[in-house]
């Protein structure tokens, strides 16, 4: 047999689609003025799902469709669209499939999420570009450089941490980045920080929040004997552990497990739940709303 390279192609590369996400208060004939819209401008409909939060009495949805065929150019989406979002009172954002939005990674010394983060960013799992990792530790430079990803070391320090931020801000601005992914960066971003990325901060805390918030959450397990561990990745907000999750998964321990051991078990989890998270983010299936979210099969 003649052994023959094969080069990974994930599907979502394979469709040239757009994607539009909408919340609005819950009210007759919405699904239909959309897909009115849309068929108006010849849209070949490729997925479709809402929700109804019937206590706060709100619709959400996620349409995708192929833009091949569709005679609407996405420059003048807005202006034609805005009719009926007014009409309906929509908040909603339109995203294309073939723009590749840019990552930048901050960690601290623990490499495991960004191990799997950046094997998944190479194999083509994630759909964007990685521009660079930043560090208040050198401690994974070295997985940056196996991965030939420019690696920015700042120390982090209380008494110039404004300092610091200001020159991380000034890096990010420099490289255009659209959303931050916080892989077990073990620093708490200032609100000044947040307000420039708002809901485009995705953190991965080690537990099953709202338990055991803050810091040392698997020290504070272990002493609770739970039975269950968890990890959260979720949205960065200006109150400490408290943004909208996107993506929770739970283990099963034993009174036989060491705190080692739940640690280890809890680090498998941590890089599952936060590729799953950035995943869906980069698929634009995630939608916030009254500090939760719906993120759409």
């Amino acid at each position: 047999m003649i052994a023959q390279n094969l080069t990974f192609v994930p599907c979502a590369a394979m469709l040239h689609t757009a994607v539009l996400l909408i919340s609005c208060p819950d009210q007759k004939g919405l699904v239909a003025a959309i897909a009115d819209f849309l068929l108006r401008h010849d849209a070949n409909i490729l997925h479709a799902d809402q929700h109804q939060d019937a206590e706060l009495k709100l619709f959400l949805m996620r349409v995708e469709w192929d833009l091949h065929g569709f005679n609407l150019n996405l420059d003048e989406f807005s202006s034609a669209f805005r009719p009926i979002a007014e009409r309906f009172g929509m908040t909603w954002r339109l995203a294309e499939s073939s723009r590749k939005p840019r990552l930048a990674v901050f960690v601290s010394k623990f490499d495991h999420c960004l191990a799997d983060l950046l094997y998944r960013y190479q194999s083509g799992e994630l759909h964007c570009e990685l521009p660079i990792i930043v560090s208040n530790h050198e401690d994974t430079r070295w997985l940056a450089e196996a991965y030939h990803i420019p690696y920015q070391f700042l120390a982090m320090n209380k008494e110039d941490k404004h300092e610091t931020e200001s020159t991380q801000l000034a890096i990010l601005r420099d490289q255009k980045i659209d959303f931050i992914v916080l892989a077990r960066y073990m620093q708490v971003l200032s609100p000044e920080f947040i307000r420039h990325f708002p809901h485009r901060i995705i953190n991965i805390h080690h537990s099953f929040l709202p338990a055991f918030h803050g810091a040392k959450p698997y020290h504070r397990a272990f002493e609770r004997g739970v039975k269950l561990i968890g990890a959260t990745a979720h949205y960065v907000t200006e109150t400490l552990d408290d943004g909208p999750i996107i993506e929770q998964d739970v283990a099963r321990m034993s009174h036989r497990d060491s705190l080692g051991d739940l640690i280890n078990k809890g680090a498998d989890l941590e890089k599952v739940v936060l590729s799953r998270a950035v995943k869906w983010h980069l698929d634009n299936r995630v939608l916030v709303y009254a500090n939760k979210t719906v993120v759409f099969d």
